[in-house]
């Protein structure tokens, strides 16, 4: 079967750092931190109190309030994004078939926040006070259908939740959709919103979370001697698939083509990573033979990276044991150091990242990075952003559970 080409036309994020894609950029290269003291509920009862809120995001200024107030929090950064990235594509509806449009969003969770609200609710008032709208709201599909009905597309429709790679790997299904001619354009990407009262005392008792509370903005500090844990985060990072010869047809923008995807499970443990690092590593290998390019050709890895000790150990492995003596040459960095850990959002905000990374020629920064790790001995471009001509880029996405993603993005 003839292979069909795909590239990026349009990007949307809201992050903690901004809640658009040029404010989430001049945060990355400027090396500043979304993470601060929770605002959104009183955290002072509990053992972690810091996170990454997206402050700046307002739903009412994108979404009918009308139809917002029937969300979730992640359905609505997902909607948000979306509309940007859809404006950003410069599409109009009557350009686009319908039938052969489709959306493919990841999220590791899902409506946590409506499940908290209603369960309360439950509990306080009674079954006869739990709202009509808790299930549309809470389930983990409402993001992607949401979209769906905003953009009128009628094709190919799903929801991805591989926990912290559910982005990464619906990006990867949108990818062969598109390739193998099932769709003509797919907004992709992922939306999360865990951030909440059980969301950040589950993972703190996982002891996954970063417990620096008096140090918020340098919490997450990836490849580092003294990380101590993820920075739970909240946000979105859609972007617009399509055809090449489609987008071309219409005179779209093409930021970047999509060359390659691989996947792979650990099938080791339900939350640690596998520690040499082989899962991540088959992933990695996938996607650069899907790509045709030799690991040398890689000009860029946003890491996965999310400042947790074993899975920084076991992300430096990998790379190693992929990219040879190429590994030490190529530049590395997690830009989880400054916008904390999205979970199922992540994937779609870094392979933004890697696109502005090659729009730009510069390779935004890993914060907090001032105790080198010696077993994290690779490039991991510490603290300030770096001019390099980036051609083609890397995105690594690994969740609980053993799931990895990767993508190859190359700039045209």
């Amino acid at each position: 079967m003839h292979e069909r080409r795909v590239v990026v036309t349009g990007v949307g994020a809201i992050t903690p750092i901004g809640a658009t894609v040029a404010e989430f950029w001049d945060g990355l290269v400027t090396g500043r931190s979304g993470v601060h003291a929770i605002t959104r509920f009183d955290a002072s009862p509990f053992f972690v109190r810091i996170g990454g809120e997206c402050r700046d995001f307002d739903p009412l200024t994108l979404i009918d309030h009308r139809i917002a107030k029937r969300m979730d929090r992640f359905a609505q950064f997902a909607v948000s994004a979306a509309k940007i990235a859809y404006e950003d594509a410069g599409l109009v509806e009557d350009q686009v078939d319908p039938r052969r449009a489709g959306v493919i969003l990841g999220t590791g969770i899902g409506g946590l926040f409506e499940i908290e609200e209603q369960h309360k609710r439950l509990l306080s008032k009674g079954p006869s006070k739990v709202s009509a709208f808790t299930i549309p709201k809470l389930m983990a599909n409402a993001g992607s259908a949401h979209i769906a009905i905003m953009v009128n597309f009628q094709g190919i429709n799903a929801s991805v939740a591989t926990a912290c790679a559910s982005a990464g790997s619906a990006m990867g299904d949108a990818f062969r959709a598109i390739r193998h001619d099932l769709a003509d354009i797919i907004a992709t990407g992922g939306a999360e919103a865990a951030l909440t009262p059980l969301g950040v005392s589950a993972f703190a008792a996982m002891k996954a979370l970063s417990t620096r509370n008096d140090e918020a903005e340098t919490a997450s500090r990836p490849f580092d001697r003294t990380r101590d844990g993820f920075v739970l985060s909240e946000g979105a990072g859609l972007l617009i698939f399509e055809e090449y010869e489609h987008a071309k047809a219409r005179g779209a923008p093409i930021l970047c083509e999509v060359i390659g995807f691989g996947a792979s499970a650990d099938a080791s443990d339900m939350v640690q990573p596998e520690p040499e690092g082989r899962g991540a590593a088959r992933a990695i290998v996938s996607a650069l033979a899907d790509a045709r390019i030799n690991p040398e050709d890689v000009d860029y890895i946003n890491a996965h990276g999310t400042s947790t000790p074993l899975g920084d150990l076991s992300e430096t492995k990998a790379v190693k044991s992929v990219f040879g003596a190429a590994a030490r040459r190529t530049p590395i960095s997690s830009t989880k150091s400054a916008i904390g850990h999205l979970l199922g959002a992540s994937g779609g905000v870094e392979a933004i990242a890697c696109i502005q990374a090659m729009r730009h020629n510069t390779l935004p920064p890993t914060i907090n990075l001032h105790e080198p790790d010696p077993e994290c001995d690779l490039d991991y471009v510490p603290n300030t952003a770096r001019d390099a001509n980036v051609r083609i880029s890397m995105s690594n996405s690994f969740g609980f559970g053993g799931h990895n993603a990767c993508l190859v993005f190359r700039k045209l």
